[in-house]
């Protein structure tokens, strides 16, 4: 396995600010990894996010995602690694009302061009995986909160992405639909999706991640494994 995510040195300044809005930070997420990124409001954790998905450009520094060099890449060059490299779930899902849930899965692979028998059938794969193949047809307005979430992290996944980045994506939730999702995410991972989620939570984190990075005025608090990781790892020493 190697490096998914790594930054080296990467700071973000805005206008003409002494202290960087992060960083410097040095950081790697490994493939097959689920970090979890806490921290106050103002902390960086959205301004970390936006580097990592080649929304924004680090002010010094490198930041290289799936072995590509995003602050070298120009815009349009950075829209088609989007597209076809990461997948990104938001907190209020982001669906168009008009298109049904299928097409809203399919939108991103007929962005970056896939075959139409190629997208309907991982379109198809996904639906039934994620438990919303019987909304196949519906529009988004006639579903539930923890299903439209389901159908837009199916939607981040439908090209099959080097990493998937998740926005608090319980936040606009109830309870139970927030436990749907925290319980999704923990199965991609565990099914070996990279994950990175940027989360108030810090429930959501200790459970969905197995490692957590914590910021504090765009620097680095702590870095270390979830206690959910602790015990999970201590469960499978004393069975093994």
């Amino acid at each position: 396995m190697g490096h998914v995510i790594e930054l080296a040195g990467a700071a973000r300044h805005y206008d003409s600010a002494d202290t960087p809005a992060l960083g410097p930070l040095t950081l790697t997420v490994e493939e097959g990894e689920a970090l979890a990124v806490t921290g106050p409001s103002g902390s960086g954790k959205s301004t970390l996010l936006n580097l990592i998905a080649g929304l924004d450009k680090p002010s010094s520094g490198g930041v290289t995602v799936a072995g590509q060099r995003l602050d070298q890449l120009g815009e349009r060059a950075l829209a088609r690694f989007r597209r076809e490299r990461i997948g990104m779930v938001f907190q209020f899902f982001n669906l168009l009302d008009d298109l049904t849930v299928t097409d809203n899965i399919l939108l991103p692979a007929q962005l970056a061009k896939t075959g139409g028998r190629a997208a309907a059938a991982r379109a198809a794969e996904l639906l039934e995986t994620l438990g919303i193949a019987k909304h196949a047809r519906a529009y988004p307005g006639r579903l539930s909160g923890g299903e439209r979430q389901r159908v837009a992290v199916a939607r981040a996944l439908i090209n099959r992405p080097a990493l998937l980045l998740a926005d608090e994506p319980t936040g606009a939730l109830d309870s139970a639909a927030g436990q749907e999702v925290r319980e999704l995410l923990i199965d991609l991972n565990r099914g070996g999706q990279t994950v990175v989620l940027v989360t108030h939570d810090d429930a959501l984190a200790e459970a969905c991640a197995g490692r957590r990075l914590h910021l504090v005025d765009g620097r680095i608090a702590f870095d270390r494994p979830t206690q959910d990781s602790k015990t999970r790892n201590e469960a499978s020493a004393v069975t093994r």
